[in-house]
């Protein structure tokens, strides 16, 4: 599946997920507006339809990603309300505060657990130098429940996080421990960090989202230890049919990271 479709089948997911009351504490930080949010890897521009509506208006919107595909799509689809748009590409990791100075709130959505511990740290570094707000959503926390459980569960759960801590090109990805990296990173600059679960809850009868969530846990697991390949197939024929008929339910664990300056109300 391709990014754009699978950010699209995820965005209802990620909607529910995300903590509303952190958003309300971004809210009243921002007061009557207007306000300029960056949304760093912006992909479809989910985070803006989300959130915008919870904000103060009038509001600017400077979308960030390396994709021009995900760009243009996040443009044609602009979040409801007093918003305007602009669309940057750019490598996020490259972001400093002086490119921040106008900015009011740094957002991200199932990002963090992509970088490493320096991209994490200089990106907290930016936004605590410029004196901006952070909302960064939807880190991946390491925790799968799935009912009914099975053996399996366990193994495939520690390979795939494995697999999220991967080196890839000589960087280090964060995975699980990205919501800790983020807290330590600004509290030791003195922001005031907040730290809400954001966990997915699916149901799964005919839902395409759990069906393409399992096939890419268990793919991501087998690539990290090749030993669990003999049991792939006939683990996830298993939990389709109970799909299927809906009784299958899954939990995955993220956690909303927020970080105001300090002396923020």
């Amino acid at each position: 599946m391709c990014a754009p479709d699978w950010l699209a089948l995820r965005e209802d997911a990620d909607a529910a997920a995300r903590s509303p009351e952190l958003a309300d504490r971004v809210r009243i930080h921002l007061g009557n507006g207007p306000v300029t949010v960056r949304d760093l890897g912006c992909g479809t521009g989910a985070m803006g339809r989300w959130l915008a509506p919870r904000l103060p208006g009038p509001q600017r919107w400077v979308l960030h990603d390396r994709d021009p595909v995900l760009l243009a799509r996040a443009a044609a689809h602009p979040p409801a309300g007093p918003v305007t748009v602009q669309t940057t590409r750019a490598d996020l990791t490259t972001v400093a505060a002086a490119d921040l100075a106008d900015t009011s709130l740094v957002t991200a959505s199932a990002l963090l657990d992509l970088l490493t511990a320096d991209e994490v740290d200089a990106l907290a570094a930016a936004c605590v130098d410029a004196g901006c707000a952070a909302l960064w959503t939807l880190s991946v926390a390491g925790r799968v429940e799935i009912d009914p459980p099975e053996p399996l569960d366990v193994e495939l759960a520690a390979a795939f996080d494995a697999h999220q801590r991967r080196r890839v090109d000589g960087r280090r990805l964060l995975g699980p421990d990205a919501g800790a990296a983020a807290t330590d990173a600004f509290t030791v600059r003195g922001a005031a960090v907040e730290l809400r679960p954001s966990p997915w809850r699916l149901a799964a009868r005919g839902s395409a989202l759990v069906e393409e969530w399992l096939r890419g846990w268990i793919d991501a697991a087998c690539a990290q230890s090749p030993a669990l390949e003999r049991h792939a197939d006939a683990y996830l024929r298993r939990r389709l049919d109970t799909a299927a008929v809906g009784a299958l339910r899954v939990e995955v664990g993220h956690v909303d990271v927020l970080a105001l300056p300090a002396g923020a109300p």
